[in-house]
């Protein structure tokens, strides 16, 4: 079973018409992959504080249907690919059985100069 979260629609999330504002899909896939970190025992708070970070360098994303305000979603975040200093995050939002959305979001492991590195041997083994 593929790791989610669950999140209600507010109307900050909307736009005029009540209908989910596209930007607004970006900040639930976020909490998806924070929460999934949380999941799989990655402290990401205590990894910024050495100076270690997962910066997002590149999502796509396909929007098949809208989400209204107050509609209970569902979003998925699975880890699909481990790189040296990179990884590859899968993620689905779905209103009850229905798909909304697609996306794939890549994460690279930087330093305090935000220059990519490995991503930490503990890590890559909670990741995989």
């Amino acid at each position: 079973m593929k790791f989610y979260i669950q999140k209600r629609v507010y109307y900050h999330d909307t736009d005029c018409g009540g209908v989910v504002y596209y930007a607004s899909y970006l900040k639930h896939l976020e909490e998806a992959r924070s929460e999934y970190c949380v999941h799989k025992g990655i402290d990401l708070k205590r990894l910024s504080e050495k100076g270690i970070y997962f910066v997002v360098a590149r999502i796509e994303v396909d929007y098949k249907s809208a989400a209204n305000y107050w509609d209970i979603l569902k979003i998925t975040a699975e880890v699909k690919e481990v790189r040296r200093s990179s990884l590859i995050f899968e993620h689905q939002i779905y209103k009850e059985d229905k798909l909304l959305v697609s996306a794939k979001t890549y994460w690279v492991c930087v330093n305090k100069e935000f220059k990519p590195v490995s991503i930490p041997q503990e890590i890559r083994k909670k990741l995989q």
